[in-house]
């Protein structure tokens, strides 16, 4: 039940680009990147396809994915900028986010933050959640948006040309592909399973 219903997911995000072209791929990217969980890994490569049938050219399609990123990036962005951190500080402790844990995660972005967020540019799963994140922590605004384009150009490219190359093979390999996602995700709940343990370990004491 899950696998079709994953199926028709994916269908109509295809009959989606196939009406609506670099439009429907920006406006779904747009829509990624604002916390809305539509793979790009579906969505590009199939674009990539489209491509490699001659409908669609391949600059365009990346470049509309870029687009369609940063406008999503900026729009989450803001909504953690301009409310995101008054909620944190008020009820961060019901997430398990104290007042000194965030204290620490303005440090960690002021030395570390750039490249960070532009290397999770390119990663599944957490591409798709952080611009959220780093509105709350006030990333500089400027660098953050430009490395969030050139990161999201790189992967957009890479992806279409993924679904270039993969062809009328690309449903057959589509299972694979996402396989890397599941390894994402399993990494995620670790990661927040250690946080937590440590979090509450900190509590007892």
């Amino acid at each position: 039940m899950f696998d079709s219903i994953i199926a028709g997911f994916i269908a109509w995000l295809e009959d989606i680009i196939s009406a609506a072209g670099a439009w429907g791929i920006m406006g779904l990217m747009v829509l990624e990147s604002c916390n809305v969980p539509i793979p790009s890994e579906a969505t590009l490569p199939f674009a990539g396809y489209l491509v490699s049938l001659g409908k669609l050219n391949f600059h365009v399609a990346a470049w509309a994915s870029a687009i369609g990123c940063l406008i999503g990036s900026a729009i989450s962005y803001y909504i953690g900028y301009i409310g995101g951190r008054k909620f944190i500080e008020k009820y961060g402790k019901y997430f398990f986010v104290s007042k000194e844990e965030l204290e620490d995660a303005d440090k960690w972005v002021e030395k570390y933050g750039d490249w960070a967020f532009f290397i999770c540019r390119m990663l599944p799963i957490i591409r798709t959640f952080i611009s959220l994140p780093a509105g709350i922590l006030k990333a500089k605004k400027r660098t953050f948006f430009i490395l969030t384009f050139v990161g999201s150009l790189i992967w957009s490219y890479a992806l279409v040309k993924v679904g270039v190359e993969l062809g009328e093979h690309m449903a057959a390999i589509m299972p694979l592909w996402h396989k890397f996602d599941e390894v994402i995700i399993i990494l995620c709940f670790v990661l927040f399973g250690v946080y937590l343990y440590k979090h509450i370990k900190k509590l007892k004491k």
